[in-house]
């Protein structure tokens, strides 16, 4: 005699009495379970009109086949155990209840509508929140472009561009997959400081097309997570780029706007300083200049930045003598050479115990143009300095380096016969001789 099971009850109220309905109802499921669990296997699951009279009578010594009970599961949502569990059975009870009150016994609840299925409920909670980036990979990510900036000013764009392009490709990757928000937004920061460096990187190696490009990214992609500091900072190396591509004009409008979008974030410091102000320079406005360097430091102190020689690559706010270094490069463009040399002189003890060979010898550089810049020129100390500048950068060098140790050489050039400048025009032409030089003078050209 059939058991009146669970399962009976629940085939019952969904009218699938009959092992055609059952079957058509059972292989949607199988195929619906084999998508999500990825299971291929479980879409080729039958049921036998034999096996169905068993299941349906209750006639079982054991439970189905594992698979089976998958199926089954995800279709009636219910644990097997219960589904063929005799506890169902009180049909005795109804009837005794029948006999002696006269009433219907209680029905059962309706049945679940095909959405509301509890395992369908569950797996899809489970697939959205589910990730192919844990808090360790974001971990290494966060750390992996730490580390690039750190070492930036020891290693240098060639040795370093490699390793950030392999962290960019990383997130990129995993942004392709599947994350929580908090874990896509995670990865969008990392894609876009990865993109900000290698913008960074392509002014030093002379590539300004390439960083326009890692740029827009990096400003897009923090931008679509309101990420404003990377944001910021993103359009300072744009401008930055812009300003030595010789687009002084559009360096100032794009240091500009990202200004006045937050004039009082911590980021404006670099965007006065190595944005504006510099830009200005080159186009003559000298009140400009002013203005945009004394802003700049009050930025700073209202934000308290250290006061040594921050990293040139570094996503944390300016120091004072960056900014200070920044603002010699701006004086040396209007020639204020007084300006040049008080300035330099301020900072020359931080800049000379800083780790950066490039901003000790980019600082000696502008000293030395300011010294040629005198009423009364002092031809010897200047082209010292310019050698000691070369040789600082050694075989790392950068844009910024190459134009303004070009930009010595020509000025020096009323003096050609003088043995000092014909010494530094030699060592020059020795110097801007590497390849990598020879690529930023192609660049330039």
């Amino acid at each position: 005699m059939p058991r009146t099971t669970l399962l009976r009850r629940l085939l019952q109220q969904r009218h699938l009495t009959t092992h055609e309905a059952f079957a058509a109802q059972y292989e949607r499921a199988a195929a619906r379970l084999a998508e999500l669990d990825r299971d291929p296997r479980l879409a080729s699951l039958q049921v036998s009109p034999r096996q169905f009279d068993r299941w349906y009578g209750g006639e079982l010594l054991t439970l189905p086949r594992p698979d089976a009970c998958r199926v089954l599961e995800h279709m009636l949502g219910r644990p097997v155990s219960e589904l063929f569990s005799t506890a169902y059975d009180d049909s005795a009870h109804d009837r005794d209840g029948e006999s002696s009150t006269g009433q219907q016994a209680t029905s059962a609840p309706p049945p679940r509508e095909d959405d509301e299925n509890p395992l369908d409920i569950v797996t899809r909670t489970r697939q959205l929140t589910a990730s192919n980036a844990d808090d360790a990979t974001l971990a290494f990510l966060d750390s992996s472009l730490e580390g690039i900036a750190s070492r930036y000013e020891q290693d240098g764009p060639y040795l370093l561009r490699p390793q950030a392009r392999q962290v960019r490709q990383l997130a990129h990757t995993l942004l392709d997959g599947r994350q929580p928000p908090r874990t896509r937004r995670e990865l969008f920061r990392v894609a876009a400081r990865a993109s900000g460096l290698l913008g960074y990187m392509a002014v030093n190696t002379g590539d300004f097309a390439l960083s326009e490009a890692y740029c827009t990214e990096a400003r897009e992609l923090s931008r679509e997570i309101g990420d404003l500091d990377t944001d910021l900072w993103a359009c300072g190396t744009l401008s930055f780029s812009l300003y030595y591509a010789g687009r002084y004009d559009e360096a100032d409008a794009c240091a500009a706007a990202a200004v006045e979008r937050a004039p009082r974030h911590a980021q404006s410091i670099r965007l006065l300083a190595n944005g504006r102000a510099r830009a200005l320079g080159k186009t003559g406005d000298r009140r400009a200049v002013e203005q945009t360097i004394g802003q700049a430091l009050r930025l700073s102190d209202l934000h308290e930045v250290p006061v040594g020689l921050t990293s040139c690559i570094s996503f944390e706010p300016y120091g004072r003598a960056r900014t200070l270094a920044n603002a010699v490069t701006s004086h040396v463009a209007l020639r204020n050479t007084a300006q040049v040399l008080r300035d330099a002189e301020r900072i020359d003890d931080l800049v000379e115990h800083s780790t950066s060979s490039w901003s000790r010898s980019l600082v000696r550089l502008d000293v030395a143009t300011a010294l040629l810049q005198q009423r009364t020129p002092d031809i010897d100390h200047a082209m010292a300095l310019g050698r000691e500048a070369l040789r600082l950068c050694g075989d790392t060098p950068i844009s910024s380096v190459y134009q303004r140790s070009r930009d010595l050489h020509e000025q020096a050039g009323p003096w050609r016969d003088h043995p000092a400048v014909r010494d530094y025009g030699d060592e020059f032409r020795t110097w801007s001789s590497q390849p990598a030089a020879l690529a930023m003078a192609s660049s330039a050209s």
